[in-house]
């Protein structure tokens, strides 16, 4: 029987004497990256939503404007992260070496933190995550402090964080389509006007 054409599963690929790394074939790693990205992709807004002109509107009251921040927030979070990134990233093209340090800082963020599945071993001893998020935290930090894009990097975060909120506080919530049944999080509820 031909196996032409198909992927190897990690037990085939053990008995066809391709070696595993970190327990796992490279493949497997693809396609649990690839499957956790589309999990991640799949809690984003259409766009078209997000852009809705008929849904801006100023909020009445302060309180108000803090209800639809919060709504907004987790109504549209992998869209406002998207553009954040963009922002960052867009901030960066005109300092190459930054970007690149960059770029390599979220591969490293991704394989070591957000896409494994097993702890980090190392001379034999687990390593937790809060000790492997304040690694990447002080390794990616002082990188980028050593391309002198630190100020850069930190107002174009500032740029995004400000186009979010004030999104959010114009975006009304309550015109936002309501799918949020048998999400993970329940929208907050409006405030009755006194």
């Amino acid at each position: 029987m031909s196996k032409y054409g198909t992927i190897p599963t990690s037990s085939s690929a053990a008995a066809a004497g391709v070696p595993h790394l970190g327990g796992a074939s490279p493949l497997d790693f693809i396609s649990r990256a690839k499957a956790r990205g589309a999990t991640a992709l799949a809690t984003r807004r259409p766009w078209r939503e997000l852009a809705d002109v008929h849904a801006v509107g100023l909020p009445p009251s302060l309180a108000d404007a803090y209800l639809r921040v919060r709504a907004n927030l987790v109504h549209f979070a992998m869209n406002y992260a998207i553009v954040v990134l963009v922002v960052v990233f867009l901030s960066l093209l005109w300092q190459p070496i930054s970007l690149i340090v960059f770029l390599v800082c979220m591969v490293g963020w991704l394989v070591l933190y957000f896409l494994r599945d097993e702890p980090i071993v190392l001379f034999g001893r687990v390593i937790g995550d809060g000790v492997v998020l304040a690694v990447l935290a002080v390794v990616t930090l002082g990188l980028l402090l050593l391309t002198d894009a630190t100020t850069n990097i930190l107002s174009s975060l500032l740029i995004g964080f400000v186009l979010v909120v004030v999104h959010a506080a114009l975006h009304r919530a309550e015109d936002n389509v309501d799918e949020e049944d048998g999400r993970w999080y329940a929208p907050v509820p409006q405030q009755p006007s006194h």
